[in-house]
């Protein structure tokens, strides 16, 4: 999966700065960041300031704290002698971020079920609704924000600040690893129904239920997510 290079200008445009109201660095941080997950930019591909500089129409000082940024939420790696290529998640790496969140995200299940309010349940099973909806969408990004969505809900939910805490701190890292495995043909739809299984066990109210579920779900993207990883 690691391509070397630099930026292709099809990845984006300059005139894609600027159509809304955010701020400058902030546009930029998540036009790069959605070409990381969208595998635009490709893992292992380098990022050339001067290149990033002129497709984007910044300034030096713009692209550089926008690599620093994504470089702490993991999707970029300074490299010395080198410079910021896109992160490559070995397959030991992606592994113990799976090990990681299945305990992490199952436990925040058991809590939600234990804490969560009668509008925060509706408001998980809505979500799930619009992973079923976005499954089999064009666009990869209206998949992972969906996913994004129901994550959300469930770390609300849970009411536990440490566990909140906890997964953003991962949070990069593990969408990278969910965008490498709903790439694979069939898996969003197949992501969707084990997502389905935890809030019908989180709306019988059935803690240890939802939390199985939830740890299949999270191995089955395992599974998919390493195969990947190592052709």
């Amino acid at each position: 999966m690691s391509v070397t290079g630099s930026p292709a200008s099809s990845v984006w445009s300059a005139d894609q700065i600027g159509r809304v109201a955010a701020p400058l660095r902030e546009q930029v941080v998540t036009l790069v960041r959605d070409a990381i997950l969208g595998f635009r930019l490709q893992p292992g591909q380098r990022l050339v300031e001067r290149e990033l500089v002129e497709q984007l129409g910044v300034s030096r000082a713009t692209v550089r704290e926008v690599l620093r940024q994504l470089a702490v939420e993991g999707l970029v790696t300074v490299v010395p002698q080198r410079g910021a290529i896109v992160t490559a998640l070995t397959p030991d790496d992606a592994a113990d971020l799976y090990e990681m969140r299945a305990s992490l995200e199952a436990l925040a299940v058991q809590r939600f079920v234990q804490r969560a309010t009668p509008d925060q349940v509706a408001a998980l099973r809505a979500a799930v609704a619009e992973i079923e909806r976005t499954a089999d969408a064009a666009d990869p990004q209206d998949q992972l924000y969906a996913k994004d969505r129901f994550y959300e809900v469930l770390l609300a939910g849970s009411g536990s600040r440490p566990l909140q805490e906890t997964l953003a701190g991962l949070q990069a890292r593990v969408r990278l690893l969910r965008a490498t495995s709903l790439a694979v043909p069939g898996r969003p739809r197949e992501a969707a129904a084990e997502l389905r299984a935890v809030v019908d066990a989180v709306e019988a109210g059935d803690a240890d239920a939802a939390s199985a579920a939830c740890a299949r779900h999270i191995q089955n993207a395992a599974s998919t997510a390493l195969a990947r990883l190592h052709s």
